[in-house]
């Protein structure tokens, strides 16, 4: 075990003595991490915030369940997918197709922006780059939601085919078997805005955009 699992689970066990300061501590230490998974699953706004929230909130009510063969960090991570997976649900149910994040919503055009390269001597470039990274998010907000969740947990948090079974509650081979359909599904949409040059290394590049 690691510094980090052992830091987390010497908070565990406080949080299960019902020492409020710890679970403030898990708070601090995982807030971001969490919003802005939550934001590149569902996009941003009130909606991410709230299931951010939420996510925090089921953790605290079932902190005394927590078992220690998953990581702290793999178990909030599995709250918060599950709460996104059920957000997108209904809002298929309600609009009879995936919510699509806005590629017109200022916020989400700007954190799209900061995370490309800096191409202002060059013009041409950065424009082609924005483009890119617009498609990739389009293309990513397109997937279905099990595959979507899975991108952003191996390329973007990091997690280890291991750790992203324990989020997902699905065999190793089931994670292995979606990370590469859904990056098929990517490089299929993205292939066409990629020159002849670029498409040789299309896959490494998207990866690095993701995030």
């Amino acid at each position: 075990m690691n510094a980090v699992a052992e830091a987390d689970a010497r908070l565990v066990q406080r949080c299960k003595a019902n020492d409020a300061a710890a679970f403030n501590e898990v708070v601090a230490r995982y807030k971001d991490r969490v919003y802005g998974y939550v934001c590149r699953m569902i996009g941003p706004g009130a909606d991410a915030e709230d299931l951010a929230q939420e996510t925090f909130v089921r953790a605290y009510t079932n902190i005394h369940s927590f078992q220690s063969r998953a990581t702290l960090n793999t178990w909030l991570f599995r709250i918060a997918t599950n709460l996104c997976i059920d957000h997108i649900r209904r809002g298929q149910a309600g609009r009879g197709r995936d919510a699509s994040l806005s590629m017109e919503d200022p916020e989400t055009r700007q954190g799209v922006e900061r995370e490309l390269p800096d191409n202002s001597h060059n013009p041409e470039q950065a424009a082609l780059n924005r483009e890119l990274g617009l498609r990739i998010q389009e293309a990513l907000q397109d997937l279905p939601p099990r595959l979507r969740a899975v991108v952003h947990l191996f390329d973007v948090e990091g997690l280890s085919y291991d750790e992203i079974a324990r989020v997902v509650d699905c065999p190793l081979g089931t994670v292995k078997s979606r990370l590469f359909t859904a990056r098929m599904a990517l490089r299929a949409k993205l292939l066409p805005y990629l020159d002849g040059a670029e498409a040789v290394e299309s896959e490494q590049r998207i990866r690095e955009r993701i995030g």
